[in-house]
């Protein structure tokens, strides 16, 4: 049992109540009808097979928020693969999705595994802060419309399911991760103009370079679904085209003075 903060406890579910209240934190935060949803029965019976279903519940026992995940082989290597993380909207940014992630790791390196995988959107700079800044975790692979569809989900729907792999190596006691040096930080960004709209410029072949994200792809798609479409398919080519010429993201940038975000690759 680990404590995110004195009144948050952090543990596996244990029972059927707890099993639903995941469930409909599901609905709540992907949509009513969200298709893609993890049965109670299905969190249970993962458990009994390596899987992890915990929950962050406060002193009400109310759960604010859950991670979900399978055990399994890749490559015939034991590994975790972490499918859901979710968090209440009024408890987000108070570390809750970082201390979930550590309590999984936790509990998976008890089995002996020592990699856990998982995918998150890129647009999304709030996970990609948690992913890459707080965890340590590195951008393996992107897949175009890895999900297929967004049917039934408000927080994906139109654009597309695009996602990066992220591998997490649990071997070794956490460290925090480095902070970007001044260099890394002033690199240039080649997929926005100097305003931070997306442009289709030329990829350079430097050393250093920055990808940019909007700093809230939620509220861009919300005020302009073109534009959120445009942002996808930007920073589509740009990772496809980066990712294969061997360059890996080693920060992830948050600049608040301006209120841009930028990944930084080398």
């Amino acid at each position: 049992m680990e404590s995110a903060k004195p009144d948050i406890t952090i543990r596996q579910l244990s029972s059927h109540d707890e099993y639903l209240q995941c469930l409909r934190l599901q609905h709540e935060t992907w949509g009513k009808n969200f298709t893609e949803v993890v049965s109670p029965a299905i969190q249970m019976v993962s458990q009994k097979l390596g899987g992890v279903t915990a929950g962050a519940f406060d002193s009400s026992d109310k759960l604010i928020g859950f991670v979900f995940g399978l055990t399994g082989l890749k490559d015939g290597e034991p590994a975790h693969w972490s499918d859901m993380l979710s968090v209440r909207p009024e408890w987000q940014g108070k570390g809750i999705g970082r201390k979930l992630k550590l309590f999984q790791r936790d509990e998976v390196r008890k089995l002996g595994i020592d990699v856990m995988y998982w995918t998150y959107d890129p647009l999304e700079a709030g996970n990609a802060h948690l992913n890459i800044n707080c965890l340590g975790a590195r951008i393996v692979e992107y897949v175009v419309n890895m999900y297929a569809t967004d049917e039934g989900s408000t927080l994906h729907a139109g654009l597309g399911m695009d996602r990066v792999i992220v591998q997490w190596d649990l071997t070794g006691d956490y460290l925090e991760p480095e902070l970007p040096s001044p260099g890394e930080k002033s690199a240039p960004v080649i997929n926005t103009d100097k305003y931070g709209q997306p442009v289709e410029s030329e990829l350079l072949d430097r050393p250093i370079v920055r990808v940019e994200i909007p700093a809230s792809i939620q509220k861009t798609k919300t005020e302009s679904p073109d534009m959120g479409l445009k942002w996808r398919l930007n920073t589509r080519r740009v990772f496809q085209h980066y990712l294969a010429h061997q360059y890996n993201v080693y920060h992830f940038q948050r600049d608040r003075s301006v209120n841009r975000c930028f990944y930084i690759l080398k």
